[in-house]
């Protein structure tokens, strides 16, 4: 085992230390500064110097393919998320139907018209429940993520059979500077 001799490294000048996101040095300013021998780190960091902006770089794309399988995935998710959200939006609008007394107001107004007697036991709510119009969401619901799932997959089978006839869309990208 042979060892290899240890070369001596000369101590930095100065350290330095990450300030802002750029690189500072922590030594000392000249005597002669306005920093008054302050020796904290500069709290306005050099500015760098501008580029010259010239044309920016562009690109002319063509989307010649689209996979119905990631189509239809995704679809299926977004459409199950579009079911979920219609299903709660049902129910927080119900009760704040409920809860500002509209389903009584239309049972008083129902009373009015008809009159007490012929009325017998008319009550809104048993014809136009919460779990009715909910479970009635639900169902539309599931018939949407059904059809939106299928049309979806659908449209990419037609897109890339356009596409092969036609060759795709075109599209440019630039760089933004």
């Amino acid at each position: 085992m042979t060892e290899r001799p240890t070369q001596d490294r000369p101590a930095p000048a100065e350290k330095t230390s990450t300030f802002g996101g750029r690189l500072t040095s922590l030594r000392p300013a000249p005597a002669g500064s306005a920093s008054n021998g302050d020796t904290s780190l500069n709290p306005r960091p050099q500015k760098e110097p501008k580029v010259a902006v010239g044309p920016s770089r562009r690109a002319r794309l063509r989307l010649t393919r689209i996979d119905p399988w990631s189509v239809m995935k995704t679809a299926f998710l977004l459409s199950i998320a579009a079911g979920i959200v219609s299903v709660v939006a049902v129910l927080m609008v119900w009760s704040v139907l409920g809860g500002a007394g509209v389903w009584t107001s239309i049972n008083q107004t129902v009373a009015d018209v008809v009159g007490e007697d012929s009325m017998g036991n008319f009550d809104i709510e048993t014809y136009l429940g919460t779990s009715r119009v909910v479970g009635f969401t639900m169902v539309i619901a599931a018939i949407d993520v059904v059809l939106l799932t299928a049309i979806a997959t659908l449209s990419a089978f037609l897109y890339n059979m356009a596409a092969a006839l036609l060759g795709g869309i075109e599209i440019t990208l630039a760089e933004d500077r």
